[in-house]
């Protein structure tokens, strides 16, 4: 399962890639050749248009068409392709079979067409546009056959939704009785699987508006062992990213899901899902339009059909998550630019709540494991780890928490206002809280006050410490945040892992009944805790929105918090050693 994110492919000026859009025009500006060429230019692509027809619309509706006449569309169509090295094509909304056979016509007459789908012709993407958003139908009946017979043969990716993949499958039927519905994934997956059969090399069937759940993903993968399974802003169980399941609203989320089934170059077929959070969104309006232009560009710009399609996918997502809502009153337009500007560290978007902290985590994933899911903590969740081992780790914890407070009073210190000193401050007041709770573990196994203050320190302790406080005296504030976080967060982490791990639809194996150390478990998994784990989380992320840094000052942030990562698996390292 792939998780990696894929970022538009970006050409020189001088060589930007031609693409035609053969597609109806929006007034309004949101969907047709205006979001194609809006597109188009984001992936940094020139944009080229043959309009099939005018329409009055706006966010609300459609209230007028106005084709163009064949022989007009077949002149736009010729005119361009005569003189501009076109490496893409698109087509929208084609209006009726005149226009879609002038379209067809005027490109088999620059294009060697062969019986291997396409001949010369570049990649065309033909999403086959039938309703408006809003509910307006866009395709005159008599032109399906022919977008069916005569252009999908031409296409390397036809982008139904569902309401028009329906409608397609069920012109296809003998009878109305026998039309076709999509209700689910497993529909989605065989509708896909049909529409391939009607001549082009890939389908992309958009799940947009069906309604699916992480567990008819998992339900389907493991019915359909071979499938790719794309996951873009989805947690995945064994990232150890509870604490930011636990502050967001992601768990449980509704996904949406599209079905991309292809024809190899080996003749094997392949399918790949893709899903991702559902965004309530109002801003959906060229979505469709938005998605196969994307594609289109990807392609121009040589992706491979699967990336290009996970690529346009993710641009168009972040699209209506970015969107600005104050333009219409109704179905508003998506934000084409967002990929514009260059951000090291993503926005903060309904669905990724926690940009910066998903992005450290998931970058230093291998360490980060094994911190959290170190033996030491599997023993502890066992009530089996050594007395000895857990003695010599909260002794050595005791005295590290004293750099851990100074550090954050250092972090007081450098802040400006009155809520960050509070949030500092009130971090300072969970360590002393940490304290007790150390010289109550300690006194429970005979160990007093004062022997804990004349523990000498361990090389680790000192290791860790040091480091905190040289941070704190050369960084600036949010360079000191990332060097505190990797402890806050991770032990916040823990808590949560393993009293996850104590339930028995997670396999159970965290022992809490009896379990000798159940007072640092709940202590890490409780409320006062994950409080504190939970202003860290809004610290970090709103002074990076704040003053988003650049890639150096984030490659600066991201050594100091790798290095506390591993800092603190070294902490359970010494604990497991008795060094």
């Amino acid at each position: 399962m792939n998780q990696s994110i894929l970022l538009p492919v970006m050409t020189e000026p001088t060589t930007q890639p031609a693409i035609l859009t053969i597609a109806g025009s929006d007034s309004s500006g949101g969907a047709g050749i205006q979001a194609d060429l809006k597109t188009f230019a984001a992936h940094g692509c020139y944009g080229t248009s043959a309009i099939t027809a005018l329409t009055a619309q706006n966010t609300t509706g459609v209230q007028d068409v106005l084709p163009s006449p064949p022989e007009f569309l077949q002149k736009q169509v010729t005119s361009v392709l005569s003189d501009i090295d076109i490496k893409a094509i698109k087509t929208g909304m084609l209006f009726d079979g005149n226009n879609v056979r002038a379209a067809i016509s005027a490109l088999k007459s620059h294009y060697s067409i062969s019986s291997d789908v396409g001949g010369n012709i570049p990649p065309l993407v033909c999403d086959p546009v039938c309703v408006s958003t809003s509910g307006h139908t866009l395709l005159d009946p008599s032109a399906i056959d022919v977008i069916i017979e005569e252009l999908f043969p031409l296409a390397v990716l036809v982008t139904p939704n569902k309401a028009e993949a329906e409608l397609i499958l069920s012109h296809r039927q003998s009878s109305a009785a026998t039309s076709r519905s999509i209700e689910s994934l497993e529909d989605m997956l065989l509708a896909a699987e049909d529409l391939l059969c009607l001549g082009s090399k890939a389908v992309l069937l958009k799940g947009g508006h069906l309604t699916v759940s992480a567990e008819d993903v998992s339900r389907v993968a493991s019915s359909y062992p071979n499938l790719e399974i794309v996951r873009d802003g989805i947690i995945l169980n064994g990232e150890n990213m509870e604490i930011l399941k636990v502050n967001s609203s992601l768990a449980g989320a509704q996904l949406v899901v599209d079905v991309l089934h292809e024809i190899l170059a080996n003749g094997q077929k392949q399918t790949t899902i893709l899903c991702r959070p559902r965004i309530e969104s109002t801003n959906t309006h060229g979505t469709g339009c938005t998605l196969s232009a994307a594609i289109a560009a990807e392609l121009a710009l040589s992706s491979t059909l699967t990336n290009a399609v996970r690529r346009a996918v993710q641009y168009t997502y972040r699209g209506i998550a970015t969107a600005n809502s104050a333009i219409g009153h109704g179905h508003g337009p998506l934000n084409h630019f967002h990929s514009m500007t260059e951000l090291v560290v993503p926005k903060i978007t309904p669905t990724n709540p926690y940009p910066l902290t998903t992005l450290l985590i998931r970058r230093s994933a291998r360490v980060w494991k094994a911190y959290v899911e170190h033996e030491f903590v599997k023993l502890l969740g066992k009530g089996t780890l050594p007395q000895k081992n857990f003695i010599h780790f909260i002794k050595q914890d005791y005295l590290y928490l004293k750099y851990y407070g100074r550090a954050y009073a250092l972090l007081a210190a450098k802040f400006n206002s009155f809520p960050a000193i509070d949030s500092a401050t009130q971090i300072v007041l969970n360590v002393l809280r940490e304290v007790n709770t150390h010289e109550t573990f300690c006194a429970s196994f005979g160990i007093t006050k004062d022997e804990l203050a004349r523990t000498p320190e361990s090389p680790a302790t000192a290791a860790y410490g040091g480091y905190l406080i040289d941070v704190a005296l050369r960084g600036d504030a949010t360079l000191l945040l990332m060097a505190l976080l990797a402890c806050l967060l991770g032990y916040g982490e823990v808590g949560l892992w393993l009293e996850k791990n104590a339930q028995p639809g997670n396999g159970g194996w965290v022992i809490l009944q009896g379990n000798p150390y159940l007072r640092w478990i709940e202590d890490y998994a409780g409320e006062n805790y994950q409080r504190a784990v939970a202003l860290g989380l809004e610290t970090i992320e709103a002074r990076a929105t704040m003053d988003p840094p650049s890639l150096s000052r984030f490659a600066e942030w991201y050594a100091v918090w790798e290095r506390c990562t591993e800092l603190e698996k070294g902490f359970w390292d010494m604990a497991m050693n008795l060094s």
